[in-house]
């Protein structure tokens, strides 16, 4: 991640730097990539086309769903009509066949509701699965200052898989709905101007009322298009960040804050439910008084129908029958249209992710895969800025060698840029100008993936994951034997207190090894970097946050792991840094000093003489202080 204090030389006119390779990189918008992904349900259901055996089973499904409310209506009218019947006996018989009917409408229901959601749990279920995995991968393969944008954070990501996910299966639904209402429409239409065309006809001119009606108080219920999770979305962010901080937002007693926050963020999507709620409810009014004035020229128009002798009783109960269970899945359809555009904006930002083209591509086929590094590199005439900030610039011209084997201690003020060089290593960024060379090869030339596993990094803060000790070691190497886990640990002065816990190596860290002392969190990350053997080890303030016996012991397991390797180490303090082979000290974008410990204390007045006098300067205040503090 950016360090938050950069030097800021601020970029007056072009935003276009030159490179030695005459490449032209553009940082002004360098994630102009967001453009807008051509994202289709059709694009969607083709992930799905190795399920279409459960796709035919479902629709078909879809069908017989369909077809049934029609007959069920007509049969309802029919045996409305058969107790009117004066020969008791036919009038037994009639209702008699009506039962065994509507039985049969009962199984019917049952094997095509069955396959219906059977084939709909195993489509959805497999599309959300693909869906999810597709997205974590490409995500997963993107460039770290994608991840630095606000709207790519943590919490937003993993929100936005879980719900495009969701969304997308409901896709699925949307198609068997869409198939099973449309067979129920066109078979109602199909009965009811069969039985009564003029009844069916005013009763079919009400539709687009007594569809408004339905949907408006549906849409209502559901918050007038959806569940609002859009509205919730920032809510829900504040709410994840609480649990996830939960032990600072205790010890700062900041509970009351945070709540807060969420209620004033949980008032904008109840304001609109409420106003939305009002217009639902005054629509649904004016469609139900339409509705019923249609009832009654409808009404109206089947006595004159019957009494002229142009239609009979049955032909009108038919008739209306049907048509008012059509009319209320029609109105069922149009409800779904919010859901429609839920999909569709689920669909789009799926595809959004899967069809970016990341700048850094890790399996890019034309690169040089390397098997193993000397780790000799260079930064040579390097000019670099963070591309989300491209108005400050962190280097500028900024030249830096180290021979493979040796070690090299960047020092310098908070923000000066030592983070930043470890990260252009790493390739988590590349330079806006000049190149960064390892082993006298372009870093940009470099297959991502082999690169990274000649490079291992030890963090001020190392990332431990909810799992055991053994699992957060192997990330360093995949299938590594348990005698190499233990050698690694051994190797990162960790094995001792492993042995100690009850269960050893299958201790559980926790979320963020919470489990784990920083001490210990330290020394397992250390053994994970010595696992991966790499040819090059990087150090960003690895001992700045122990206690003086934690610094020791970690201390010594660094010393190790840095011999023979190209060691490059961020740090503060003098006990880290004073046996390093060479010193650079880092300002203002360049390097200001280089040498070993001795040579630069030999120039009096030297940046690296400099910082160690502030450096103990505030060393003397704060005991001073601490002195004070004890004897008053």
């Amino acid at each position: 991640m950016p360090e938050s204090n950069e030097t800021q030389i601020p970029i007056v006119d072009a935003q276009i730097y030159e490179s030695n390779e005459n490449e032209k990189v553009t940082v002004s918008k360098i994630d102009s990539e967001d453009m807008t992904s051509k994202g289709s349900a059709m694009r969607l259901l083709k992930m799905s086309a190795t399920d279409w055996p459960y796709a035919i089973m479902g629709t078909f499904g879809s069908i017989i769903q369909g077809c049934l409310v029609p007959i069920v209506g007509l049969f309802m009218a029919i045996s409305i009509t058969n107790f009117f019947i004066q020969n008791h006996s036919e009038m037994e018989r009639k209702i008699r066949i009506a039962a065994f009917v509507y039985i049969g409408i009962a199984l019917a229901a049952l094997l095509g509701n069955a396959l219906q959601q059977f084939c709909l749990g195993i489509i959805g279920g497999n599309l959300s699965e693909k869906v999810r995995e597709k997205m974590l991968a490409a995500i997963l393969r993107n460039e770290i200052s994608w991840f630095d944008k606000d709207e790519n954070g943590s919490l937003k990501i993993s929100s936005r898989i879980s719900s495009d996910g969701t969304h997308v299966k409901s896709v699925i639904e949307q198609v068997f709905l869409i198939a099973q209402n449309l067979t129920n429409i066109v078979a109602s239409l199909i009965i009811c101007f069969t039985a009564q065309w003029q009844v069916s006809l005013i009763l079919f001119a009400a539709y687009p009322i007594l569809v408004l009606g339905n949907m408006s108080q549906k849409m209502s219920d559901k918050g007038f298009g959806g569940d609002q999770a859009k509205a919730h979305n920032e809510a829900t962010v504040v709410a994840g960040e609480a649990v996830s901080n939960i032990r600072t937002l205790i010890a700062f007693n900041a509970e009351k804050k945070v709540l807060s926050l969420f209620q004033k963020l949980l008032a904008k999507p109840v304001r609109r439910s409420f106003r939305k709620g009002q217009i639902a409810g005054l629509l649904y009014g004016l469609s139900q008084l339409g509705l019923y004035c249609s009832y009654a020229l409808a009404l109206w128009n089947a006595w004159r129908l019957v009494s002229n002798g142009t239609a009979s009783f049955t032909e009108v109960i038919v008739a209306s029958t049907v048509m008012f269970f059509a009319s209320s899945t029609l109105s069922e359809t149009m409800t779904l249209v919010p859901n429609f555009v839920k999909s569709r904006e689920a669909v789009k930002s799926v595809f959004k992710i899967l069809d970016r083209q990341t700048r850094m591509e890790p399996e890019d086929p034309e690169a040089f895969n390397v098997e193993h590094l000397k780790g000799d590199i260079e930064f040579r005439n390097v000019t670099f800025c963070y591309p989300n900030r491209p108005q400050f610039i962190v280097f500028e011209n900024l030249d830096l060698k180290l021979e493979a084997g040796k070690s090299l201690a960047l020092v310098g003020s908070s923000g000066c840029g030592k983070s930043s060089i470890i990260a252009l290593i790493e390739r988590f960024y590349d330079p806006t100008e000049g190149t960064v060379l390892i082993d006298e090869m372009d870093i940009r030339s470099y297959h991502l993936r082999s690169l990274r596993l000649n490079i291992s990094l030890v963090q001020q803060e190392p990332a431990l994951f909810a799992t055991s000790i053994r699992d957060n070691i192997l990330y360093g190497k995949k299938n590594a034997s348990e005698e190499e886990v233990i050698n690694a640990a051994r190797i990162a002065n960790a094995h001792e207190f492993i042995s100690k816990l009850p269960d050893g190596y299958g201790t559980l860290v926790g979320e963020r090894g919470v489990e784990m002392s920083g001490g210990q969190k330290q020394r397992l990350a250390i053994a994970r970097a010595v696992l991966k053997n790499p040819a090059i080890l990087l150090l960003d303030e690895a001992t700045s946050g122990l206690d003086a016996e934690s610094e020791r012991v970690v201390q010594e397991a660094l010393e190790r792991v840095m011999e023979g390797r190209t060691s490059i180490i961020v740090a503060h303090r003098l006990s880290t840094i004073k046996n390093v082979a060479t010193i650079a000290v880092v300002k203002e974008g360049r390097i200001a000093e280089q040498g070993s410990h001795s040579e630069l204390m030999a120039t009096p007045n030297g940046e690296y003489n400099r910082l160690l006098n502030l450096k103990a300067s505030h060393r003397a205040e704060s005991i001073e202080q601490e002195f004070i503090s004890l004897s008053g």
